[in-house]
């Protein structure tokens, strides 16, 4: 197991490597620019002195973008290895600074979502393959492939004209109530968490129906095993047979399901977070991105490479304590 996480861990080092310098090469290329901007602005100042090619020299110098691709990006890896990502061109601030403003939001909505799901969509998918073919299957599967079909925005545009604009419910938009500055931190927690309810509905309605599904196709291959009717054959009780021999089983196709959901914890959900005006990570990044902000996209798109190979190598290993059948060669 040990030299397996190495190689995994070199692996993982390897792709981030390169995939970090395509990512590189892509914002460079894109037509947008954040230093003909800002060269503009400062050229057409009364107050200047320079010309926009002055401007647009000077700027292109300071972050590297006079000399190739390949030089800048040696140049930014250089920096980022010791900790700097440089300044975020859009917001003005550091760029981890600026990460840890607002990360959580985007961390705390999705791991709320992430156990409603489970302890949704798992038992759901279970009493699906159950009762394969009956009523309450049926129902489960509508339910299901509603949630999979259904587009973000228009889910949440249902939930707020029914729970914001006829209930009067909740608020529209934001993760703060009007009087938030004037509440007890106990008070504020409760507002915040009153205005994350409609985005954690809206996510997870949308999530659940993929995870309800997979479960109940593995489910059934598992109940239908020779070990499962050997099981029922020696009069062991059904729920037994179900939650001590066939769940444990199911459990390893849903690892290779789950182990995603770490980086989309730390991805954000971009379309709802805009909806609701959620100031997280997701709805920042594009932010950043639309504009240019290459400080921005590079640490941004690198940690999520970094959290993507770090969820394979978590969900290896977890494959071996879910099945100890499985052994690392």
């Amino acid at each position: 197991m040990r030299n397996f996480i190495i190689r995994r861990v070199a692996l993982g080092i390897f792709i981030t490597f390169f995939g970090a310098m395509v990512v590189y090469a892509i914002i460079r290329s894109l037509p947008s620019s954040y230093v003909e901007t800002v060269a503009r602005e400062r050229a057409s100042n009364p107050l200047s002195t320079k010309t926009y090619q002055e401007w647009l020299d000077q700027l292109n110098e300071v972050y590297k973008l006079d000399v190739g691709i390949i030089p800048g990006y040696f140049g930014w890896l250089g920096n980022a290895i010791k900790g700097d990502f440089g300044e975020s061109w859009h917001y003005g601030i550091p760029v981890t600074e600026k990460f840890n403003q607002v990360i959580w939001y985007s961390v705390i909505i999705n791991i709320i979502t992430f156990f409603v799901q489970m302890f949704i969509a798992i038992p759901l998918g279970i009493t699906a393959a159950r009762n394969q073919y009956s009523k309450t299957d049926y129902a489960i599967s509508i339910f299901a492939l509603a949630g999979i079909s259904l587009p973000t925005f228009f889910l949440a545009t249902i939930l707020k004209y029914v729970f914001s604009i006829k209930l009067g419910w909740f608020d529209l938009y934001g993760l703060t109530g009007r009087y938030f500055s004037t509440m007890t931190p106990w008070q504020q927690f409760w507002d915040m968490a009153y205005h994350m309810v409609l985005p954690v509905v809206t996510l997870t309605m949308l999530s659940i129906g993929g995870l309800m599904r997979y479960t109940r196709t593995n489910m059934l291959e598992v109940l239908n095993s020779d070990y499962i009717r050997t099981a029922r054959a020696k009069g062991l009780p059904e729920n037994k047979v179900i939650n001590k021999h066939a769940f444990r089983n199911t459990l390893i196709p849903l690892i290779s399901y789950m182990s995603f959901l770490l980086p989309s914890m730390f991805s954000g959900a971009l379309i709802t977070e805009t909806l609701f005006q959620i100031p997280g990570i997701g709805y920042i990044s594009y932010q950043a991105m639309v504009r240019g902000d290459i400080p921005f996209a590079m640490f941004y798109t690198t940690f999520m490479l970094i959290l993507t190979q770090v969820s394979l190598i978590l969900a290896d290993i977890m494959y071996a304590v879910v099945d100890p059948r499985v052994r690392v060669n």
